[in-house]
């Protein structure tokens, strides 16, 4: 066991050596600017991504926004179960994501995607979504890529395909996002 520990143990720590610094930065002033022309910020994800959107919202909506002259308008997208399956149900899942932005977001907003293997349809179709009506957007996603790597306008790609490992990097992206705010660092 301790053999698998110290191996799982090193291969997190070059996951974690794999997020450009560069693209974070890109990315934290990129929220900045969403900051300061108070435009909305949508987050989300499937399973594990979904309850790293969630955290992730509430870091930079109540932690960040307790530090800053202005809130941030955000929201995750994973939050209200009601209409998730209400989309699903009645048109599909595929549009659980870009139907709620098409009630939402507008010309200048932010969104944020989480996806390890980058080819969830709800991804890809939320991401034409936010192509078509100027809405700017990130993907984190796992080595590949996949279809939302060619979509998005910033696109960090963790260099592993374990699940585990992907999500975890993603979440160190989100917590180094929100402590920029919340320590000061912009």
């Amino acid at each position: 066991m301790k053999t698998y520990l110290e191996n799982y143990l090193q291969e997190h720590k070059k996951a974690i050596d794999s997020i450009p610094v560069d693209q974070v930065e890109r990315i934290i002033h990129k929220f900045k600017e969403t900051l300061d022309t108070d435009s909305q910020i949508f987050v989300f994800g499937n399973g594990g991504s979904a309850a790293s959107a969630s955290h992730f919202i509430t870091d930079l909506g109540k932690g960040a926004s307790d530090k800053l002259y202005r809130r941030f308008r955000c929201l995750s997208l994973n939050d209200n179960s009601a209409w998730i399956t209400a989309i699903g149900n009645d048109y599909s899942y595929d549009d659980i994501f870009s139907r709620q932005l098409e009630n939402y977001a507008k010309e200048g907003d932010l969104v944020l995607m989480m996806s390890v293997s980058g080819n969830s349809p709800n991804l890809i179709k939320a991401s034409e979504f936010c192509n078509n009506n100027g809405i700017y957007s990130i993907a984190l996603t796992g080595k590949s890529g996949g279809k939302i790597s060619e979509l998005a306008d910033i696109v960090i790609k963790v260099d592993s395909t374990h699940y585990g490992r992907v999500e975890d990097c993603h979440m160190h992206i989100c917590h180094m996002i929100s402590y920029a705010f919340i320590e000061g660092s912009i």
